[in-house]
């Protein structure tokens, strides 16, 4: 079986760069892309199986990128985990409410992190 395709979708250089390293070290094959925008290209251009997704992004914001993925056909069925140091209950209820499926703060544990996406990933095979 392939390994689960993951976008990371955040503007620091180096968290991209531990994520991609981390996230294939538990299995998952991960690109990463530093803004919104072209966390919208990429899904066009191939869909992912889970979206990690940064809140604070220059430019889209990530409530905004989930907001419309989540308002298309094609895209609103992929799982989105929002990762963000905006930990506040506003903020997450922001996230959970514009679409995510789960929603972890910074900083974080990886395996932690890794064990919640597998979790939205059973998920998304259940339905």
């Amino acid at each position: 079986m392939a390994s689960p395709r993951i976008l990371v979708v955040d503007d620091e250089e180096d968290l991209l760069e531990l994520l991609r390293f981390n996230l294939s070290g538990e299995g998952f094959s991960a690109t990463c892309v530093a803004t919104g925008e072209e966390a919208l290209e990429k899904v066009s251009e191939e869909a992912p199986d889970l979206i990690l997704l940064d809140l604070m992004l220059p430019g889209m914001d990530g409530l905004e990128v989930a907001r419309r993925l989540k308002s298309q056909a094609v895209t609103k069925e992929i799982p989105i985990v929002m990762l963000t140091a905006k930990g506040e209950e506003g903020d997450v209820v922001k996230g959970l409410e514009s679409g995510a499926d789960d929603y972890v703060t910074k900083p974080f544990s990886r395996k932690v992190l890794a064990a919640r996406i597998r979790a939205v990933l059973r998920r998304k095979q259940a339905k």
